[in-house]
């Protein structure tokens, strides 16, 4: 038992109620295999690999999943190694109704994610490039579809398959020394994991246009600007204010009814990939889902008694 709490990131002086805790996250997603939870980690007690981790906060920040990249050496470039513990995650947070908001983060300093890792693709035999960029496309589309909120905190450069990750989140903060571009074309490629599909959709089809075809980069203030970005932010002394405006985010989001934000963000998503009398289908079909959980009693309940809702996603 100790050597599984150790793995799991949990001393022997941890709670019970914790131990319990941390032991339904990973008998959820099927992680409590000897290899499969190394990469993550909770504010209290952390165990994760120097590249990737999956964290969960706690207090009251609960209910809020980090993704961490940390490989500084690489400017965060995606390699199979990392490509794997991201899908990984993905998969832990997807199945996990305690999660309310997934905030994606770098612990490197000045940078989110470079992109692909070109020293590994530079080795890698032409056949093993198109399964790869298929993988991570894959993964990135994951990412765009789980189901709760999800937060881009780019505290530093985020290039080429570094920006399609935040392209995929429902949200981008950035801060305002931050640059960001697809910068593929540079190297004769093109964005190969949604960056072409994305990018006009935010903001607009020529300026996504001009940033592919030059292969530019802009700041995080002009990312604001041109709605690629949520917010732009003055960066601090500590290098993570975008990250700190993503907490004050996922903190107004974790206090609402989270099977409703859960819903509206499906009907949003799915809405605006058609016409609006399809999207209407939609909304009636996710409301649905909502009238029959404890939740929407609480709400009301809570509201009769002039109180604050507690909602636990039943």
């Amino acid at each position: 038992m100790a050597a599984m709490l150790k793995r799991i990131g949990l001393g022997s002086n941890t709670s019970a109620s914790l131990i319990i805790h941390h032991l339904k996250r990973f008998s959820a997603c099927g992680k409590l295999s000897v290899s499969n939870c190394s990469f993550y980690s909770t504010e209290s007690a952390s165990f994760a690999t120097e590249e990737f981790s999956l964290r969960y906060l706690e207090g009251k920040h609960e209910g809020i999943a980090l993704f961490v990249m940390n490989r500084p050496q690489a400017k965060n470039a995606m390699n199979k190694n990392f490509l794997k513990m991201f899908t990984d995650a993905l998969t832990c947070v997807k199945f996990d109704k305690n999660v309310r908001t997934v905030i994606f983060k770098s612990d490197a300093p000045g940078i989110f994610c470079a992109g692909a890792d070109l020293k590994e693709r530079a080795k890698m035999p032409a056949h093993e490039v198109g399964p790869f960029v298929s993988q991570a496309r894959a993964a990135i589309m994951e990412l765009n579809n789980l189901p709760m909120p999800t937060i881009a905190a780019l505290d530093g450069h985020a290039l080429g398959g570094g920006l399609e990750m935040a392209l995929s989140c429902d949200f981008r903060i950035a801060a305002d020394n931050a640059k960001v571009g697809l910068t593929e074309t540079r190297l004769a490629i093109i964005p190969g994991a949604g960056g072409t599909q994305r990018l006009p959709r935010l903001v607009g089809v020529s300026k996504a246009k001009e940033m592919i075809f030059t292969g530019k980069m802009i700041s995080g203030t002009e990312a604001a600007e041109i709605g690629l970005a949520e917010y732009a932010v003055e960066q601090n002394e500590a290098g993570d204010a975008a990250y700190q405006r993503a907490l004050t985010l996922a903190e107004e989001i974790l206090p609402r009814g989270p099977v409703a934000v859960r819903m509206a963000k499906l009907a949003i998503n799915k809405g605006v990939q058609v016409d609006l009398n399809s999207a209407m289908s939609f909304e009636e079909g996710c409301y649905a889902q909502v009238i029959p959980t404890k939740d929407r009693l609480e709400g009301l309940k809570a509201f009769k008694e002039k109180r604050t809702p507690q909602y636990s996603g039943e």
